[in-house]
């Protein structure tokens, strides 16, 4: 069955404890999914959905731990077939009847899907109507960011700090409001466009031409709708928090790079570097996103009789005179903030996933962080955000890559995103190909260590900003 297909009929999302030779936990319709041992480990299988570097790097996180016992990713990607107990499955991430018969198969504890456009297209719904424990959010929570036209409504109706924007449906009336409001200028077609589908024109004629290619089809069905946005000035900041529906707590905020080119110029891409914790982001700017984005965002999903569990992602504008605005919320992991995230995250992934799944967040302690600052730079195949060319031979991931770190000799870790493993060789497969991630005391050696690795790497065509991390010179250092 693929995504377009949504028949089904939700099910409870509580799960219980039984009694029998081992105590288990069970889903909705009394299926066992996850075995607790006598000394309190459990025996957890999970299925990730996804073959990013995202993906990668949720996948070599839950496998610290040692109550993860296996993943199954689908369809994965180069990085993840080299993961110890980390098993490849060629799926499509909209193939929903092959993941459900895959999970019924393996005995699946817990589905992670990370991509958005599964999401949007309802795959947490059939998976729970299978009785599978997921986390992502359903269908309607997915609308967050699926529709920007949506989004906006939400967050007027929620009282949410965002840019004033009108929405449009033919050209004529986008462009006579754009000259009505004058430019800078941003244009965004309402559906998913991976990241691409935001246009900040400068110009008259720059805006008119991103209207006409809008509409035109450049995005597909993305673009049957154009949001129409107030430029704002400032720096953008990644909030990724961890909700259960109830409860929601944030991640360490992170700055991306989503720009193709160095000074943060040319078209925008899914993001070409990113570092975290965010020094911008203070503890002050971050109980008022707690209270003001966040908390409201939980409590109006409630007020529409959505039961939103997963991750939630504000982007947000810092503006100068310190105040923030909300951009865009995203319904899944950032990529690649993820990866300058988690390892970071000293609590185990797998404990903070599962109690969002079961509604139990609120009983997990405190989330816990390691000290020190990590930042990735994207290695992408030329061409991209445009098109380019696959099937490039990689080498150098093993010079590249370190183990445990110290203050002498910090770490770095290579997240695939678009390659494959071919005959036990390593390919590009996609337009960002691989994550260099850099961790140190600070963000100076972080990122020296990320472009010491990336260094070591080479593939025919292959680009990286050399500027990742450019903005701290204007922040606090860690």
């Amino acid at each position: 069955m693929k995504s377009e297909i949504l028949s089904f009929k939700l099910l409870p999302t509580k799960f219980i404890i039984y009694n029998c030779e081992k105590t288990c936990i069970c889903n909705p319709i009394g299926e066992k999914i996850l075995d607790c041992m006598g000394n309190g480990a459990r025996v957890v299988k999970i299925l990730l959905v996804g073959n990013g570097g995202r993906e990668h790097a949720i996948a070599w996180k839950l496998l610290q731990s040692k109550d993860v016992e296996k993943i199954f990713c689908t369809p994965g990607n180069g990085g993840t077939a080299t993961l110890p107990a980390c098993e490849n499955v060629p799926l499509a991430v909209d193939d929903f009847a092959g993941i459900s018969q895959l999970a019924a198969k393996e005995g699946i504890s817990l589905v992670v899907v990370g991509p958005e456009v599964p999401l949007a297209h309802g795959i947490t719904d059939y998976l729970q109507a299978k009785g599978l424990m997921v986390f992502g959010p359903n269908r309607m929570g997915a609308q967050i960011e699926a529709s920007k036209a949506w989004a906006k409504a939400f967050m007027q109706e929620a009282g949410i700090p965002t840019a004033k924007s009108a929405v449009f449906t033919e050209g004529l009336a986008a462009k006579s409001y754009v000259k009505a409001e004058g430019i800078p200028i941003v244009l965004k077609a309402d559906g998913l466009a991976a990241g691409k589908g935001v246009i900040i024109a400068e110009t008259l004629e720059q805006a008119e031409a991103a209207i006409e290619a809008i509409f035109g089809g450049q995005f597909g069905s993305a673009g049957n709708f154009i949001v129409i946005e107030e430029y704002l000035p400032g720096q953008e900041v990644s909030v990724l928090a961890l909700t259960d529906g109830v409860t929601i707590r944030p991640l360490l905020p992170a700055q991306d790079h989503k720009r193709i080119g160095e000074g943060d110029t040319g078209d925008n891409t899914g993001g070409m570097g990113a570092y975290a914790p965010a020094p911008i982001a203070t503890e002050e700017m971050m109980s008022r996103v707690q209270k003001e984005v966040l908390e409201s965002a939980i409590a109006t999903f409630n007020k529409r009789g959505i039961d939103y569990r997963g991750v939630l992602y504000a982007g947000l504008m810092v503006l100068p005179d310190g105040n923030f605005s909300v951009l865009e919320f995203n319904c899944r992991f950032g990529d690649p903030e993820t990866q300058v995230i988690l390892p970071l995250l000293d609590t185990p992934l797998v404990d903070l996933l599962i109690a969002c799944a079961q509604q139990k967040l609120s009983e997990m302690p405190p989330i816990k962080w390691k000290d020190g600052a990590a930042a990735t730079v994207v290695a992408a195949s030329g061409g991209y955000p445009g098109d380019y060319v696959k099937g490039k031979v990689i080498t150098g991931i093993s010079e590249a890559q370190t183990k445990d770190g110290n203050d002498s000799h910090p770490a770095s870790y290579i997240f695939h995103a678009g390659t494959k493993l071919e005959s036990s060789q390593l390919l590009t497969d996609g337009g960002r190909v691989l994550n260099i991630t850099g961790i140190g005391k600070d963000f100076k050696q972080a990122l020296a260590q990320a472009y010491k690795s990336i260094a070591q790497i080479q593939f025919e065509g292959m680009y990286y900003r050399r500027d990742i991390g450019h903005r701290l010179e204007k922040q606090t250092e860690v």
